[in-house]
């Protein structure tokens, strides 16, 4: 007698539409990383930086940058034209946090941008995903310039558990920005016991 699955046991499968969250310190590509990733027109919304930021945003390391994003990005991006991962980026001054639960609410899990110039600014992000117990990946961002560091020294140093995935990446790239999205969405399913996952082949 051969016995089937037990009633009331299901494998867990990605579902088709998929939220992903970007996260980071501000100025480390969040904006860019959507903009390159996204098949649609991303939806932005960017305004250029003025005097009444001046003592309230840090912008050492990214004094050529202008503009900021003061409520979040929003991107779309199809894998095996199967799934549909949906993008929102976060703003990152301290002064926008408030919108962070709802950007991440019903997020599969989130990409947090670091900056090796200013790697700290990615610890609210860091702490805020460890505390909802929402799987996410650390991609650090090769600007041009910038002091390179063993992906092991970066781990030690943003204090994370072994099983956080860490990689390069370069947030112009499209070809680098999916592979963080696939490795994120393979963790994502694995912490989440979801069985099916996308590869880099077929994605």
């Amino acid at each position: 007698m051969v016995s089937g699955p037990s009633k009331g046991v299901r494998a867990r499968r990605l579902p088709t539409a998929v939220k992903i969250v970007i996260a980071g310190g501000f100025g480390v590509g969040k904006t860019t990383m959507v903009g390159t990733v996204s098949e649609t027109k991303p939806l932005r919304t960017e305004e250029l930086l003025t005097d009444r930021g001046v003592g309230v945003d840090d912008v050492s390391g990214v004094e050529r940058k202008d503009t900021t994003t003061v409520a979040m990005d929003f991107g779309r991006i199809t894998m095996r034209n199967e799934y549909v991962l949906y993008l929102f980026g976060t703003p990152g001054q301290e002064r926008f946090w408030f919108m962070w639960d709802e950007v991440a609410l019903g997020a599969l899990g989130a990409v947090v941008l670091a900056d090796t110039r200013r790697l700290s600014d990615c610890f609210p992000s860091v702490d805020y995903f460890e505390r909802r117990g929402t799987p996410f990946v650390v991609a650090v961002n090769c600007f041009e310039g910038a002091k390179r560091y063993d992906l092991e020294e970066i781990q030690m140093a943003l204090n994370l558990g072994p099983k956080v995935p860490v990689m390069l990446c370069d947030a112009r790239s499209l070809d680098s920005c999916k592979e963080v999205l696939i490795n994120l969405v393979v963790h994502a399913m694995k912490y989440r016991g979801v069985t099916e996952e996308p590869t880099p082949q077929n994605a």
